[in-house]
């Protein structure tokens, strides 16, 4: 398995290279590939300011084009907040997170510091946070799917690390609850907070000090959680064994 240096190095390579080119002299004549990747940053732009209850118009003008070319790109709202969806959301999923985190050759501590410094660098951003909060608000499934996401691909996948790490029954033999993933929430919820302060409250925050706050704050839920965790699958091996002995022949 690669470093988590190596692994980073790599994913900054990868951004790079897929990196939306500076926006066009409005009077270029721009393929329509172009156009509709211009119109869909200055969507995510305009949403993370005003909202999903921005007016379309007002946005066609914000871009400097006609009500009736966005349309042409977008024929409804929907459409244009599901690609708003994918630029912010899965587009800059990084899929690195998911090998650092499965690395065993890498202690525990290590990977889940590593993750989670990057994965806050993706949060700290005022785009990102302010279309998720927005989201939230309007009742749109925006939240759901990346939570689900999420859920999948990092919370469930650390839950079975660290029972790993600990020597814990694995999966296979003992479930992982919602309660083991929501030991886990706590840290995603203490970045999506510093990103709330930064970015909605207005407070100061550089990404220098989130990085100290957050190490700590790990180290913290590493002390903490071990015990508790121990506690909780040893209490489901016994309440499965149980279950199994009782059952009638």
């Amino acid at each position: 398995m690669m470093a988590i240096d190596q692994l980073l190095t790599l994913q900054e390579h990868s951004l790079n290279e897929t990196a939306i080119p500076p926006p066009m002299p409005r009077n270029a004549r721009l393929r329509p590939e172009e156009r509709e990747r211009l119109i869909v940053r200055g969507a995510v732009s305009y949403f993370s300011d005003v909202g999903f209850d921005g007016d379309l118009r007002e946005l066609a003008k914000r871009l400097g084009i006609t009500h009736s070319l966005l349309f042409r790109y977008f024929s409804t709202k929907d459409a244009l907040i599901e690609r708003v969806y994918q630029e912010v959301f899965v587009s800059r999923w990084n899929p690195y997170w998911e090998m650092i985190i499965e690395d065993r050759s890498v202690p525990f501590r290590t990977r889940l510091v590593a993750f989670y410094k990057d994965y806050a660098k993706t949060i700290l951003d005022r785009e990102w946070i302010r279309i998720f909060m927005y989201a939230g608000l309007k009742g749109s499934n925006i939240n759901q799917r990346f939570l689900k996401m999420l859920r999948e691909r990092i919370l469930v996948p650390l839950c079975r690390e660290m029972r790993h790490d600990m020597k814990l029954p694995t999966p296979q033999q003992v479930p992982i609850s919602d309660f083991e993933v929501e030991l886990f929430v706590g840290n995603n919820s203490r970045i999506v907070y510093m990103a709330i302060r930064k970015w909605i409250y207005g407070m100061d925050l550089s990404i220098e000090r989130a990085d100290d706050i957050l190490e700590t704050t790990l180290d913290m839920f590493l002390t903490g959680v071990r015990p508790v965790l121990k506690a909780h699958v040893e209490a489901s091996a016994a309440s499965m064994q149980r279950s199994r002995t009782q059952k009638p022949v």
